[in-house]
C-alpha cells in the first residue's frame, strides 16, 4: 500500500479533518477567479499522488469526489481510489472543487475541474507523466464534473500570461462512475441541479441544456468508461446509457457497464463479490486503449 496514502488517512483519522491544507496545491496562485473567500472552502486544489517509481507508467488521473456539488465524498471516492491508482502505476490528483453549498455555482466548478487539467498537464513531465495520457474519473456529482471536462474542455491559448492557460484542458480520457450526466428534470439528480445552478436559476432553460453533457458530445470527446447500477435510486441509470449512446453516435471509442444490482455511491464496490468486479473492468478498458502501456 502507498506509504502516503497510509500517513494522509491516519492523520486525517486522528484530525477529522477532510483535508490537509500543507498538502494541497492550490490551483491558482493568486487567489482563484470568483472566490468569495480565503477558507479552504473557497480555494479550489489538487493533492498529488505519485505512482510510485518501480511501477510508474507516465499516466495521470484527476479524481472528482462525488457529493451532490454540496460535498465531497473525500474516502471512497478519493483517497481508495488514488489507491487503486497507484497501484497500478498511475499518478493521482484528488481534485478539491468549489461547491454549491458553499455558495459556489456554475461556471465556478467548470472552471476548477478545467484548470485542473490544464494544471497537471502543464507540469506533466516534471511529475514522470505522459501529457497525452492525462485522464479524468468522477463518481456521482464528480461524474458530472468530469464529464463537464470531456465536454466542454479548451484548446488552451498560446497568447495567455498565465502558463497554465496555454495548454489545452481536455481530458485524454474520462471515467465516469453512476454519474449525474443531464440537468433534465426527467431524469437528474435534483440536489445536483440545485447545488450547481443555484436556487436562483434552477429552472434556467439555457442552463439546463449546456450543462446537460449528453448534449454536449462531439467527435473531440474524449474514450470514456462508465459504470453503473440498474437499482441505483438516486441517479438513474439513464443518466450512463444516455452519454454513452451520444459517444456511440459520434464515434467516440467507449465501454459501459451496466450492474443489475447496487446502491448508489458504491466506489470501488467494497466487499461486494460481484459489484468488487467492475474496477477489473475498467483496468482492462485502460489496458486495452494503451493507458496504462509504458
Amino acid at each position: 500500500m502507498n506509504k502516503r496514502f497510509i500517513l494522509i488517512v491516519t492523520v486525517l483519522m486522528l484530525s477529522g479533518s477532510d483535508s490537509m491544507s500543507e498538502d494541497w496545491k492550490p490551483l491558482w496562485s493568486g487567489g482563484a477567479p470568483g472566490a468569495t473567500g480565503e477558507t479552504e472552502h473557497d480555494v479550489p486544489a489538487l493533492l498529488a499522488f505519485p505512482a510510485p517509481q518501480d511501477k510508474a507508467n507516465g499516466c495521470g488521473v484527476v479524481v472528482c469526489p462525488g457529493g451532490g456539488y454540496g460535498g465531497l465524498a473525500m474516502d471512497h471516492e478519493g483517497y481508495q481510489i488514488v489507491e487503486w491508482l497507484n497501484k497500478r502505476g498511475v499518478s493521482a490528483w484528488i481534485l478539491r472543487y468549489r461547491l454549491g453549498s458553499k455558495g459556489y455555482h456554475h461556471p465556478i466548478q467548470k472552471g476548477d475541474v478545467l484548470r485542473a487539467v490544464s494544471t497537471v498537464r502543464h507540469n506533466a513531465r516534471a511529475n514522470g507523466v505522459d501529457p497525452k495520457r492525462i485522464g479524468v474519473w468522477g463518481f456521482s456529482a464528480g461524474g458530472h464534473l468530469a464529464s463537464t471536462a470531456a465536454t466542454h474542455f479548451g484548446a488552451g491559448d498560446s497568447n495567455a500570461a498565465d502558463p497554465v492557460d496555454r495548454v489545452s484542458s481536455r481530458p485524454d480520457f474520462a471515467i465516469l462512475c453512476y454519474p449525474v450526466i443531464t440537468m433534465d428534470e426527467a431524469f437528474t439528480h435534483t440536489g445536483s441541479r440545485r447545488n450547481l445552478l443555484g436556487a436562483d436559476r434552477y429552472d434556467s432553460a439555457d442552463l439546463v441544456d449546456l450543462l446537460s453533457n449528453e448534449k454536449r458530445v462531439t467527435k473531440q470527446t474524449p474514450p470514456t468508461f462508465i459504470f453503473h447500477t440498474t437499482e441505483d435510486q438516486a441517479v438513474p441509470v439513464r443518466n450512463a446509457t444516455e452519454f454513452y449512446s451520444a459517444l456511440q453516435q459520434h464515434g467516440v471509442n467507449c465501454e459501459l457497464h451496466i450492474y443489475q444490482k447496487g446502491r448508489h455511491g458504491v466506489g470501488l464496490g467494497g466487499n461486494d463479490p460481484i459489484l468488487s468486479t467492475w474496477p477489473a473492468r475498467l483496468e482492462d478498458w485502460l489496458k486495452i486503449n494503451n493507458f496504462l502501456t509504458n
